[in-house]
């Protein structure tokens, strides 16, 4: 059975816990064993962490500590996969650059705040991921980010003539990276594509190449 590490906190207006409920609900029916953390401390032991599949931080912002990060950052070059959406991992721990540089971007802006109306588009890059899925609308918060150019990407918005990505894939060592910039709440995974995207990057991001 495969197991998968939840680390969830940080700020809390981003739902951090009903959307870790929601994505361990979807690990486990896929027969994952998932373990919920709230606490980075639980990045401190080197060996559990590398025994697992997947590990995915739902934490906003805040702050981590060189003992914490060190462990996470190793354990994921080993190849553990890392997932994660929106600021939960996009737009954590601002002042740590190689963690960005793992997820392979970091929340800008998103300018008008909560309930922007805008399109997600899916790329033509083939991917189990996205396989079948069509572009769809959103209302949330609308992503602008630093990314890094190397990412495989998945799915685009607009801002009016810059294309920005929404979802990428990526390596960090041996590691697989997936990351989703859609997943302000809880609520928008009740949309059925980000739903369907989310889980099937959670998945992909667990397999070894």
């Amino acid at each position: 059975m495969k197991k998968a590490l939840i680390v969830q906190g940080g700020w809390q207006g981003h739902e951090p816990g009903p959307v870790s409920e929601i994505l361990a609900k979807a690990l486990r029916e896929n027969g994952f064993e998932v373990t919920i953390s709230d606490t980075l401390d639980s990045f401190k032991d080197d060996e559990a962490l590398k025994a697992l599949d997947l590990i995915v931080p739902i934490w906003t912002m805040g702050s981590i500590q060189r003992e914490q990060l060190q462990p996470l950052l190793e354990a994921v070059k080993s190849g553990v996969g890392i997932a994660g959406v929106h600021g939960g991992i996009g737009d954590a721990f601002r002042q740590e650059t190689e963690f960005q540089y793992m997820v392979g971007g970091q929340w800008v802006a998103h300018p008008g705040n909560d309930g922007v109306e805008y399109m997600v588009n899916i790329s033509k890059t083939p991917s189990p991921i996205t396989a079948g899925l069509h572009d769809f609308k959103v209302k949330s918060e609308h992503y602008f980010m630093h990314v890094d150019p190397g990412n495989t990407v998945l799915a685009t918005t607009n801002f009016g003539d810059v294309v920005m990505p929404v979802t990428w894939t990526k390596h960090y060592g041996k590691g697989r990276v997936f990351y989703c910039s859609l997943g302000h709440v809880a609520k928008v995974f009740d949309i059925p594509e980000v739903l369907t995207m989310t889980v099937r990057g959670l998945l992909w991001a667990a397999e070894k190449d």
